[in-house]
């Protein structure tokens, strides 16, 4: 018998920061491929990498900017949560200094002010997923 499992997967909000250390937003790219809209960058965890590996390689192929990872916000499973097939993320907040540039799976990366997030434009969970950040934030 076949065993199937989720596709394991990882995202990030990328808190962006100038050289001074002003904050400048989180990072949202433009998919080039299906389901198309505006997500968090992130991609699929390769065999003999680490999920934290991934992450941060995820985030410089999709926006060019090198990411320290401070912590995790939390494991993403709902089966419906990826119309392509049941994937299960492992989502990270990081940080960067710099401004992204699309690259790799995003069409274009760009900044966005907590304010401005372009919420009808989500797609996959990421509105969930950034409304939980925006709560942790909120506690801290």
């Amino acid at each position: 018998m076949a065993i199937h499992t989720p596709y394991l997967a990882t995202d990030s909000v990328i808190e962006c920061f100038d050289s001074a250390g002003n904050f400048q937003g989180i990072v949202l790219i433009e998919r080039k491929n299906e389901p198309h809209g505006m997500a968090l960058p992130g991609g699929f965890v390769d065999i003999g990498e680490t999920v934290e590996e991934a992450c941060r390689r995820e985030m410089e192929e999709e926006t060019g900017l090198k990411t320290e990872l401070t912590h995790l916000l939390g494991v993403y499973s709902d089966p419906k949560r990826d119309p392509r097939f049941h994937t299960a993320s492992v989502v990270y907040v990081s940080r960067a200094t710099g401004r992204p540039i699309g690259g790799d799976d995003a069409k274009s990366a760009h900044l966005f002010h907590l304010s401005e997030i372009p919420w009808e434009k989500l797609v996959f969970d990421h509105a969930k997923i950034l409304r939980d950040y925006l709560d942790y934030k909120d506690r801290c």
